[in-house]
Formats: C-alpha cells, structure tokens, sequence
C-alpha cells in the first residue's frame, strides 16, 4: 500500500518536472489520443526519451503504456530499477542477448511479446539505440517481427524533438527546453510487404512528423 503511494506521488513528481523543463507537448497530428491498443514507435536520441513520450501522454493512456527500457542502464542502480519498475511499469530488454540455464541465447523480443499478449501497449525505439544524427538510424527487425504477431495493434509513428538537449551524452543535470511529442498518423503491415520495405517505410513514417 506504502509503496504504490510513494510510486503515485513520485509519478505526479516527475510529470511536474518534466513538463516544467521540457513542455512535454502532446501533438496528435495523424491520430486521437485513444485507449486502443498499440505500439508507439519513435525516434531515440536519449534515455530520456521514454521519460517524455510517458508524459506526453493523457493519465489514461499512461496507466496502459509501457515504455521498452534497456535493462542494462535501468537496472543499474536501485533507484533506477525502482523508478523505471514501480512508476513507468516498464518492459525490459537484455541488449546483452543473454543465455537461459540451459545455454540457449534468449529472444529479446519475448518481454515484448509477453506485454503485448497481455493487452499492453507499448513505446518501442526501433533503432535499438541511441543515434546522434538529425535522422533516426536504420531501424531494426523487431518492429517489423511484433507487426507479424499482432496485426491487431495499431502502430503509431512518434517523432521526438528536442529531448537530446535536455540531457545532453555524459551529463546527469537536465536543461530546460522546449520539447514536442508528434504522433503521426498509423500504420499497418502490408500483405505481402518484406521486412526490409516495411521498416524503411516505418523509418519515412517517423522522419516524416520532423517537419510538421
């Protein structure tokens, strides 16, 4: 009870801080804010990334969204494992590609699919790590994978801009700027459309709400 108390008052907390430093603006270009299920695919240029499209969205949203944490840097520290658990609900993913007791090299996507069969939605960056460049690197097969699996999910292009300002590689004190969360307009699978056709247009989707 105590501990789902101090997660609530840590999540207003940081909505409060993060919409002071950055704005967290919210712009619903291609799509309503909807209670749906679905995969929000963006662009990823720092860890806090996920900090900023969780607050961007409306509470309704944010309590059936779970953002895609590299396990590596959110586990590192208690606090961190606590924040990134309790608060954001986050789903983990080993970049490590580690192996199970019997020697057998684990599936990275399986956290996500686990999610995603149990009703979740989730914020995915498909690049799989953070890029320095003014476009998003190639992205990478699992968003065309979980696109297989679950039709049914609408998948939402999200272009993040600014937020690589705010906690510039290397520093642990956040600068105040304006930041924007864009959601495009969605996007499905193709019949027939190879996975190479379908990430890059995946990709185009995102670069795209750049300029809007």
């Amino acid at each position: 009870m105590i501990a789902a108390m101090l997660a609530k008052i840590m999540g207003f907390v940081l909505l409060g801080l993060v919409r002071v430093l950055t704005g967290a603006q919210a712009r619903w270009y291609g799509c309503p804010p909807k209670a749906e299920q679905r995969i929000y695919f963006a662009n990823h240029q720092s860890h806090a990334d996920l900090v900023l499209i969780w607050a961007a969205l409306p509470s309704e949203l944010r309590s059936i969204t779970r953002p895609i944490a590299a396990k590596d840097y959110w586990t590192a520290s208690r606090f961190k494992l606590w924040l990134t658990t309790a608060v954001f609900n986050a789903v983990y993913v080993d970049r490590s590609r580690s192996k199970d007791a019997s020697g057998v090299e684990q599936d990275p996507l399986e956290p996500l699919v686990e999610a995603l069969e149990s009703g979740d939605s989730i914020i995915l960056f498909p690049e799989g790590t953070r890029g320095h460049a003014s476009e998003p690197q190639a992205f990478k097969a699992g968003l065309y994978k979980l696109a297989q699996k679950f039709p049914h999910v609408v998948l939402v292009p999200t272009w993040i801009h600014n937020v690589q300002r705010v906690m510039p590689k290397g520093e642990v004190i956040p600068v105040p700027v304006l930041c924007s969360v864009t959601f495009g307009t969605p996007m499905q699978l193709e019949p027939d459309e190879d996975r190479n056709a379908f990430l890059d247009r995946a990709r185009a989707n995102v670069i795209a709400l750049r300029e809007i």
